[in-house]
C-alpha cells in the first residue's frame, strides 16, 4: 500500500467512525434526557443533525468502495440508511405530523418528554424499520467478529441492541430509556477509541497501533478495478434494504403494527434512494445485471411509498394498473433467468418478486392486501438468510453452496449458445467508459411506463389511479440515468433519446397523472408537446443510420407524443392512447429482450436489424481497412505486413491509441506525418522495443543518459534527446526528417506487450497521435478509423484504452549538466521522473578515480586532467625533475609510482 493510499484509507475510516460516534452521542443525549423536565435536543433539530451525519456516512461508504473493506462499507451504509429514516421521522414527529394523522395527541405521561411516547402512530412508524435494522446490524456484527473487525463488530452489535430496546420502549413506555442511551454511549466510546488509535498510528508513522485499530492491507485491495464482478457490499446493502421495506408490510400482516400510513414512507423511500445509488455504482463497476435488478427493486419501493403517502392526502383506496403489474412480473422472471448464470440462489430470490407482483395483481388492494404482505414475510426471511450467506462466503474459505456458475458451465458445454467473455462484455461503442451498458434498463423502464398508462384514470381524480410513480420514476428518472450512462459510453444518439424521453415522462407524468393538469386544455400545452415532437423527429431520422429496432422504438414514441398532443387539444379518439401505449410497450419489450440477450450471449443473436441508410466511414461494411483483434498473434503479424509494405496503422499502447509507420519506410512515415494538420507543431516520435536495438550506438550516448534510459523504460515516459548518428543504427536516416525537430527526437520503449511485439516484427516505428491536430486523444479502436478515415491502412483493436491521458515527455538534451525539462506531464507524474533521475545521477556520481587500477599511463593522464588538473600538474613537474636527475646519473632511477587518488578522503589529503 502506498503512503498516499494508506492515508486516504485511514482518513475515510476515521471520518466514518467519528460520524457514527457523533450520531450515537446525539441519540445518547436524547435518551438520557428522556425523563427530564425539558428536552435537551428538540425532535426537529435531532432529525436534521441525524440527516447530516447520515449523508456523511453515505459519502464515506462510496469513497471506501475503492478498497476491499466491504463489511465496513456495508456498515456505514446501513447506519446511514437507519439514521436517514429515523431523522425524517424525528422531523415529522417534531412537527406533529404523527399526532395529526389519526388525531392522536402527544403523550403526557408523567416525567416523559420523548416525542409522541406511547402514540400508536410513532410505534407504527418506527417499529418495522427498527426490527429490520436490528437484524441486519446483528448479522454485520457477527460477520465482523468472524473477520476480526473488532471495533466494527462491537459498534454494530451495540446499535442492534439499541434498536431492539427502542422497539420495546415504543410498546412499553415505562421500560426505561437508559438502556438505549447506554448502548449509544458504548458506540460513541468505541468510535473515539478507534479514532484515537488511528491518530496514534499516524503520529508514530505506523510504529505503534492500539489493539484493534490497525488497518490491515489486503492483497486484492483494488477490487474496484476488476470489471464485471459483483461487489459484496452492493449485494448485501440492497438485500438489507429489501428487508427494511418488506418489514413494513410483514409487520402489518403479523399484527406487530396496526396500520400502514405516512410514517412508514421514510423507510420505503430511503431504501429506494439508496438502491438507486447502488444501481449507479453497479454500472460503475461493470455489473449490468445487478444494476438492472436493483433498479427494479427501487421502482417497487417508490411505488410502495407513494401508495402509503396517497392516504395522507386522500381517504379513498387507490387503483393499481393490472397490466403494469403483470408486465413487471414478466420482466422480473426474464431477469431471474439470466441471473441464474450468476447463481441459482440469486435467481430464486428474484422469483419471490415475480410472486410478489402476481400477488399485487390478484387484488385491487395491491400493497394493502394480505396476499402480497405474506410474500413480503418470505422476502424478509429470504433476504436475511441470503445476506448472512453472502457475507460469510465473501471471506470464508469453506463457502456455502449457492449454485454459483452451474448454469454458466452448462452453457459453456453447449455448442449452440456462446456466452460473451473478456472485454467484449463491457466494451463501449466509442471511447473509454467507466460504466457498463444501461440500454437494458432504459428499454425495461419504457415498457413499465407504457403499460402503466393503459389505465389513465379520470381527469377529476388523477391520483386515484397509481400511475404517477411508474411513469415519473421508471419512465423519467431512470431514463435520465440511463441516458447519462449511454453518453459516457459514446452513444450520443441513444443518450439523447433516453434523456429526451425521460424529460417527457417526468413533465407529462406530473402534469397529467400528478393532478397539475386539471380539466383545462390549452394552446400553451400543445406548443410544448409540439416542441418535443420536433426533437423526436430528428431522433427518428437519425435512427435510420442505427438499427431497425431503434427506428421502431423512436417512431412508436412519436405516436405516444401525438396522443399527448391530441389530449391537450381535447381531440383524443377513444382508445387511441391505450392502443399506442401497448404498441410502444411491445416494441420496447422486444428491444429490452434483444439487448439483454445479445449482451450476455455472443451467439446466437436476437436480430435488431441493420441500418436503413449506411454512410461511409465506420458503418461501411465494404471498408478496405482491416480491424483485427490484438489478442491473436496472426492479427499482429497482419498489421506488421501492412507496415512493411508501406502502410500506416492505428495500434493500442500503454496509454492511448497512436498512428504508426515503420522507420525503414520513408514514404509511410511521410504519409503518417501529413495526416496531421499543423504537423510541424506536433512532431512525431520514435519507438523501439528494447535498448538492445541501440547497443551498437551506445558509445554515442553519455553514461548518464544511457543509464537513465535503462532505468526509465519500458514506461509511458518519452525522452527527448539530441539528434545524432545513432539514427542510422535504427535505419531511420531517410525518414528522420519527418521525426522530431531539427535538433532533437523523442524516443520511447512502450510498456505494452502488443506494441513491443509489433516493433520486434517491423523494427523501430515512427509514432504520432491517432487524431487530427487539436482534437482529443483517441481512446478506442473504433475512433481511429472514425477520425482518420481512409488515411489509415489497418487498425489493431484492443477495446478501450487503459488510460485517458498521453505519455510524459521529458527534455534530456541537457541531462549531462544535471538538468531535466518537461515538455508535457502526462500519466507519469513529474515527481516520479525526478526520483528516477536522482537515483541514476547518484549512481553515476563517484569520488576521484582510483588511479591504482588504471590500465595505462595515457588513461591515467586523461583521468588526471579530468579529475584534478592542478594536482597532477605538480606531479608531472616533479616527474620531469626526477627524469633530469636520472639522466645526469646523479641518482639511481626510481620506479614510477602514481598517487592513488581513489583512497584520498579529500583534495587536501590527496595533495599531502
Amino acid at each position: 500500500m502506498t503512503e498516499s493510499s494508506g492515508k486516504s484509507k485511514s482518513l475515510h475510516a476515521s471520518i466514518g467512525t467519528l460520524a457514527i460516534s457523533a450520531g450515537s452521542f446525539l441519540l445518547a443525549i436524547n435518551y438520557y434526557s428522556w425523563t427530564t423536565a425539558t428536552t435537551v435536543i428538540p425532535s426537529t433539530a435531532l432529525g436534521i443533525l441525524l440527516l447530516i451525519v447520515a449523508a456523511i456516512l453515505a459519502y464515506v461508504g462510496i469513497r471506501k468502495c475503492r478498497t476491499n473493506a466491504s463489511l465496513c462499507v456495508l456498515f456505514y451504509w446501513t447506519v446511514s440508511a437507519l439514521w436517514f429514516s429515523s431523522g425524517i421521522n424525528f422531523i415529522l414527529a417534531g412537527n406533529n405530523v404523527f399526532s395529526n394523522t389519526n388525531q392522536n395527541t402527544v403523550s403526557t405521561l408523567s416525567g416523559t418528554n420523548f416525542p409522541l411516547a406511547g402514540n400508536p402512530d410513532m410505534t407504527n412508524a418506527n417499529v418495522p424499520g427498527l426490527i429490520a435494522f436490528a437484524v441486519g446490524l446483528f448479522i454485520i456484527g457477527i460477520m465482523g467478529i468472524l473477520q476480526n473487525e473488532t471495533p466494527l463488530a462491537l459498534m454494530a452489535i451495540a446499535l442492534s441492541l439499541s434498536s431492539i430496546h427502542e422497539t420495546v420502549l415504543l410498546y412499553k413506555v415505562n421500560f426505561g430509556a437508559s438502556a438505549i442511551a447506554c448502548n449509544y454511549l458504548i458506540v460513541t466510546l468505541i468510535g473515539l477509541y478507534f479514532v484515537a488509535g488511528r491518530v496514534v498510528s499516524i503520529l508514530s508513522k505506523g510504529q505503534f497501533n492500539l489493539p484493534g485499530t490497525s488497518l490491515t492491507e489486503k492483497a486484492d485491495q483494488e477490487q474496484g478495478t476488476m470489471k464485471g464482478l459483483s461487489r459484496i457490499e452492493f449485494e448485501a446493502t440492497y438485500l438489507l434494504l429489501n428487508m427494511v421495506s418488506s418489514s413494513v408490510f410483514a409487520c402489518r400482516l403479523l399484527g406487530i403494527t396496526n396500520s400502514l400510513f405516512v410514517g412508514q414512507v421514510p423507510w420505503l423511500w430511503t431504501a429506494a434512494v439508496f438502491q438507486t445509488a447502488i444501481c449507479i455504482l453497479s454500472y460503475r463497476y461493470y455489473n449490468m445485471l445487478d444494476a438492472t435488478t436493483v433498479a427494479f427493486f427501487s421502482i417497487l419501493r417508490f411505488a410502495e411509498g407513494y401508495s402509503l403517502l396517497y392516504q395522507f392526502f386522500n381517504t379513498g383506496e387507490p387503483n393499481f394498473p393490472l397490466p403494469f403489474l403483470i408486465v413487471f412480473a414478466v420482466l422480473f422472471f426474464i431477469l431471474s433467468l439470466f441471473t441464474s448464470l450468476k447463481s441459482l440462489i440469486d435467481s430464486g430470490y428474484l422469483l419471490l418478486f415475480v410472486a410478489y407482483c402476481i400477488a399485487l395483481a390478484c387484488s385491487p388492494q395491491a400493497f394493502f392486501h394480505g396476499g402480497s404482505q405474506g410474500v413480503n414475510v418470505a422476502i424478509f426471511l429470504f433476504s436475511a438468510i441470503l445476506l448472512l450467506i453472502k457475507l460469510y462466503n465473501s471471506k470464508s474459505s469453506a463457502k456455502i453452496c449457492i449454485g454459483e456458475g452451474i448454469i454458466e458451465k452448462l452453457f459453456a458445454r453447449n455448442s449452440f449458445f456462446k456466452l460473451r467473455q473478456g472485454k467484449s462484455i463491457h466494451e463501449p461503442f466509442l471511447g473509454f467508459s467507466k460504466y457498463a451498458d444501461a440500454d437494458v434498463l432504459a428499454h425495461a423502464c419504457s415498457v413499465l411506463a407504457a403499460f402503466a398508462m393503459t389505465m389513465p384514470g379520470t381527469s377529476s381524480t388523477p391520483l386515484l389511479t397509481v400511475v404517477l410513480p411508474w411513469v415519473v420514476v421508471a419512465g423519467g428518472i431512470y431514463h435520465l440515468i440511463c441516458g447519462s450512462v449511454a453518453f459516457s459510453r459514446g452513444k450520443t444518439l441513444e443518450s439523447s433519446a433516453f434523456i429526451l424521453y425521460g424529460v417527457m415522462w417526468v413533465i407529462w407524468g406530473l402534469t397529467r397523472y400528478g393532478g397539475l393538469y386539471g380539466t383545462s386544455r390549452g394552446f400553451n400545452t400543445a406548443v410544448g408537446i409540439i416542441s418535443f415532437l420536433l426533437f423526436n423527429s430528428f431522433i427518428v431520422f437519425s435512427t435510420l443510420f442505427l438499427t431497425k429496432a431503434w427506428f421502431a422504438y423512436s417512431l412508436t414514441f412519436q405516436l405516444i407524443l401525438i396522443s399527448f398532443l391530441l389530449d391537450s387539444l381535447n381531440a383524443l379518439p377513444q382508445g387511441y392512447d391505450i392502443a399506442i401505449t401497448i404498441i410502444f410497450g411491445l416494441v420496447s419489450f422486444y428491444c429490452f429482450l434483444a439487448t439483454l440477450f445479445n449482451s450476455v450471449f455472443e451467439g446466437p443473436q436476437i436480430p435488431v436489424g441493420s441500418p436503413f441508410i449506411k454512410i461511409s466511414g465506420f458503418s461501411n461494411d465494404k471498408s478496405k481497412c482491416p480491424h483485427v483483434v490484438s489478442t491473436r498473434t496472426s492479427s499482429v503479424r497482419q498489421i506488421a505486413e501492412i507496415m512493411k509494405n508501406g502502410g500506416i496503422c492505428g495500434i493500442p499502447t500503454d496509454t492511448v491509441y497512436v498512428l504508426v509507420a515503420a522507420c525503414n519506410q520513408p514514404d509511410a512515415v511521410e504519409k503518417a506525418y501529413k495526416t496531421k494538420r499543423q504537423a510541424q507543431d506536433r512532431p512525431m516520435s520514435l519507438w523501439i522495443s528494447s535498448l538492445e536495438q541501440l547497443a551498437s550506438a551506445k558509445h554515442l550516448f553519455s553514461p548518464l543518459l544511457w543509464d537513465f534510459m535503462q532505468k526509465a523504460w519500458p514506461s509511458s515516459i518519452s525522452l527527448v534527446i539530441p539528434r545524432g548518428p545513432w539514427l542510422e543504427v535504427l535505419g531511420a536516416k531517410e525518414s528522420s526528417k519527418y521525426i522530431g525537430t531539427p535538433q532533437s527526437i523523442a524516443i520511447r520503449i512502450p510498456d505494452c506487450t502488443v506494441t513491443t511485439h509489433l516493433i520486434d516484427m517491423v523494427g523501430p516505428i515512427a509514432v504520432t497521435s491517432a487524431n487530427p491536430s487539436g482534437e482529443a486523444d483517441t481512446t478506442h479502436h473504433n475512433q481511429v478509423f472514425a477520425k482518420l478515415g481512409d488515411k489509415v491502412n489497418g487498425v489493431l483493436c484492443d477495446g478501450p484504452s487503459p488510460e485517458n491521458i498521453a505519455s510524459t515527455v521529458v527534455d534530456c538534451t541537457k541531462i549531462d549538466s544535471g538538468n531535466l525539462g518537461f515538455f508535457r506531464v502526462g500519466i507519469v507524474p513529474k515527481s516520479q521522473v525526478l526520483q528516477i533521475f536522482e537515483e541514476v545521477k547518484n549512481r553515476n556520481t563517484f569520488g576521484y578515480e582510483n588511479s591504482a587500477f588504471v590500465g595505462s599511463t595515457d588513461q591515467l593522464d586523461n583521468s588526471a586532467d579530468n579529475s584534478n588538473p592542478e594536482l597532477y600538474a605538480e606531479i608531472e613537474a616533479k616527474e620531469t625533475t626526477d627524469q633530469l636527475q636520472n639522466s645526469d646519473g646523479n641518482s639511481n632511477p626510481q620506479p614510477k609510482a602514481y598517487v592513488n587518488g581513489g583512497f584520498a578522503l579529500n583534495e587536501k589529503d590527496l595533495k599531502l
